[in-house]
């Protein structure tokens, strides 16, 4: 379907201690979406920086009519970030950008070419990746890969957040309550018509990653335990193996004792303890990921608060967002 050429642009930048680039970020941002020739709004979120962002992101606001801030209490996260991002955002479609610069704001013309040939989500495919460590680069090729093969929703290789959505995306996500939020795999869930456009990743302009590896471990599994059955399956799988191992155990140890070589009873229940004992913590352990999951789901807590808004005329202030 066409798209009208009147249409607002949205675009969501989550941030969290990013005082050495944002005025950077907004220079270059401004500068690709002047260059569009359509009316836009910027949505930055702070996300509980403890640096100067939200400072700097007041400055801009008073400078910039486009500008519109969140800020929230406290820090959230960055899914969290950019669902609130989404919230806030009125436009026709909506862009997610990080505000490191590693996602070249230059390309959301390309985006923005995609939605008017009728796709409702355009969505950056990375190439290559510049300035990441080796492990970096090898962990998260080795994520998306194993994300791909054991989920069952199709979440394309090396993408991020980085992605334009048009307002029926949007609302559609908006509607998916979880806590625990891997907003690309939500993306690829919802469906609609979806093209990738291939970058280079760039180095961060200054500052420091946001996700270290412990991040990208909790993003993983909530990824995987999300939007993969896997997980409780596993556990049927090393049951019904060990169980399979115990079999073949047990006739093996038959056998050396009717040779007259048999082992000592106490190596055999030792063995056969440690065995057991760690198949049932591994079903515990992902049995409780799952409780602990879903505890935080019938909490009903709200998933942000918000402590501040401006540059939103004269919309009343959203407080939450309830989960």
């Amino acid at each position: 379907m066409p798209r009208p050429f009147d249409a607002l642009l949205s675009v969501v930048v989550p941030c969290f201690n990013e005082q050495e680039v944002l005025r950077e970020t907004h220079r270059r941002l401004s500068a690709s979406l002047d260059a569009l020739s359509i009316d836009y709004e910027i949505v930055y979120v702070d996300d509980g920086s403890h640096d100067d962002t939200a400072t700097i992101l007041r400055s801009l606001q008073s400078d910039d009519d486009h500008v519109r801030v969140v800020r929230f209490s406290r820090n959230f996260g960055h899914q969290i970030a950019v669902t609130a991002g989404m919230d806030h955002a009125a436009g026709d479609a909506i862009v997610l950008i990080d505000s490191d610069l590693q996602d070249p704001p230059e390309l959301i013309g390309e985006f923005l070419k995609r939605w008017r040939e009728g796709y409702e989500v355009a969505y950056g495919q990375r190439t290559e990746r510049d300035g990441e460590t080796a492990f970096k680069r090898a962990t998260a090729s080795a994520f998306y890969r194993l994300l791909r093969s054991v989920t069952s929703v199709d979440i394309p290789p090396d993408t991020g957040d980085f992605r334009l959505m048009d307002r029926q995306v949007v609302e559609a996500i908006r509607r998916m309550p979880e806590q625990d939020r891997f907003v690309r795999g939500m993306v690829s869930w919802v469906g609609f018509r979806q093209a990738a456009v291939p970058y280079r990743r760039e180095a961060r302009f200054a500052g420091i990653s946001k996700y270290p590896f412990r991040r990208m471990l909790r993003l993983a599994i909530d990824a995987i335990v999300s939007f993969s059955p896997l997980p409780p399956r596993l556990a049927s799988f090393t049951g019904l193996a060990t169980l399979g191992c115990a079999a073949a155990a047990l006739l093996v140890i038959s056998a050396l004792a009717i040779m007259g070589r048999g082992l000592s009873l106490g190596a055999v229940v030792l063995l056969a303890v440690l065995v057991l004992g760690g198949v049932q913590l591994v079903a515990v352990g992902l049995l409780g990921e799952y409780v602990s999951r879903i505890y935080r789901q019938v909490q009903g807590r709200p998933l942000y608060v918000v402590r501040e808004t401006c540059g939103f005329g004269g919309a009343p202030d959203a407080l939450d967002r309830a989960a």
